[in-house]
């Protein structure tokens, strides 16, 4: 495939669990398997474009590609986390605005 099938499937992928994770944070109880079903395969999904991208563009495994790794766990986890801790959805959305931040950050400046 070119990289562009695997940038597009990477942004909407994206898209797709970031929306699943705040949908998460307001959703009742009952919407809990099929959002989780969704934001899972949503983030395998995401995952393994980003490698693909990755390889296709040949660009090894700097650290900018580690972090965004970590910002991917974080916000894979936080959907589940939403629907257990309903006090917290403040904090909550506020570390998923955080991680997605600082992994668009990495992708444009590449700092390391």
């Amino acid at each position: 495939m070119s990289p562009t099938v695997y940038h597009i499937l990477h942004v909407v992928s994206l898209l797709t669990l970031y929306g699943g994770t705040f949908y998460a944070f307001a959703a009742p109880a009952e919407t809990r398997k099929s959002t989780l079903m969704i934001t899972g395969i949503a983030s395998l999904i995401m995952l393994i474009s980003g490698f693909g991208l990755l390889a296709k563009l040949q660009l090894g495994f700097p650290v900018w590609v580690m972090v965004k790794l970590v910002c991917w766990l974080g916000l894979s986890a936080l959907g589940g986390i939403g629907y257990r801790r309903r006090g917290a959805v403040g904090a909550l959305k506020a570390t998923a605005l955080g991680l997605a931040a600082i992994a668009v950050v990495m992708v444009y400046t590449k700092p390391f």
